[in-house]
């Protein structure tokens, strides 16, 4: 067997090198360590550059042949959102994390961890579905009646297409939960993306027609009311979402429902009793 697959190539006096310290788990019951790797500094490289590097050849610093680490990874630019990581102990995409910002001079340590509000599947990959049952709950599609042509749809304002566009270019990447204070593993509150996703479907000229269902959606347990109003998933968003903004909009649609609510039950109630009104 060749050498260089077992054990790490050394690493001169003259070169720069960058210490990877990472979170290894196994599955989602078990016990989690971390494994540090050595690998040569390349200008301009990312984290999954780094990471690519290391399974290639995973030997650990003090000379163990371990498993390779699993990590999500799609596009690599920043489009699909499935690289996202605790990177030194703050939530960002790997794929866009350059190993220059995250470093200083002479050797350095850079630490990855999983993002700690979603299940770990194994090493850096975790599991989203809490995410993604948000969106489910609030109905975060354009519901389409056929597949035939069915004409040009409704004119869209600039202003309100502007918006839109900004809103749509979330890629459920779930940083903002991982920020919220008010997310946690052990409670059902949806996060951000959701409720801006709610926001979005709902200024749709189409999607308008199901608006009252998704403002449904953002109430009752672990809805639009268990929002703290941190702000930290606005800091954390790597599209730079106006997240908080849509909180408070799609609060306001919930107040309107409510009362919406309370009055025409009262009325409701009042002509089933034969009451005045």
């Amino acid at each position: 067997m060749d050498h260089a697959t077992t054990t790490q190539a050394p690493v001169s006096n003259t070169t720069k090198h960058v210490t990877f310290r990472i979170w290894r788990q196994d599955g989602p019951d078990q016990q989690g360590h971390y494994d540090e790797f050595r690998i040569a500094y390349r200008p301009g490289a990312n984290v999954v550059s780094c990471l690519m590097e290391i399974q290639r050849n995973p030997v650990t610093t003090d000379g163990r042949k371990v498993a390779p680490v699993i990590w999500d990874a799609a596009c690599l630019e920043e489009v699909c959102g499935s690289c996202a990581m605790n990177i030194n102990g703050r939530v960002r995409m790997a794929c866009s994390a350059l190993i220059d910002r995250l470093i200083g001079g002479g050797e350095s340590i850079i630490t990855l961890e999983p993002m700690k509000k979603f299940p770990v599947t194994r090493d850096l990959a975790v599991n989203r579905d809490r995410m993604f049952d948000a969106l489910k709950r609030v109905k975060a599609w354009i519901p389409i009646d056929g597949t035939h042509n069915l004409g040009p749809g409704p004119r869209q304002s600039p202003a309100d297409h502007s918006v839109m566009y900004k809103l749509s270019t979330c890629i459920t990447c779930g940083s903002c939960l991982e920020a919220c204070p008010q997310v946690t593993v052990d409670n059902d509150f949806m996060g951000a993306a959701a409720i801006s996703q709610a926001r979005l479907f709902n200024m749709n000229p189409t999607g308008k027609m199901n608006s009252e269902e998704r403002v449904r959606g953002l109430m009752g347990p672990g809805g639009i009311q268990d929002c703290g109003k941190a702000q930290n998933c606005v800091k954390v968003c790597p599209k730079e979402i106006p997240l908080t903004t849509s909180i408070a909009v799609m609060n306001r649609e919930v107040s309107k429902q409510i009362i919406k609510d309370i009055f025409f039950n009262q009325e409701g109630d009042k002509k089933a009793t034969g009451g005045p009104g």
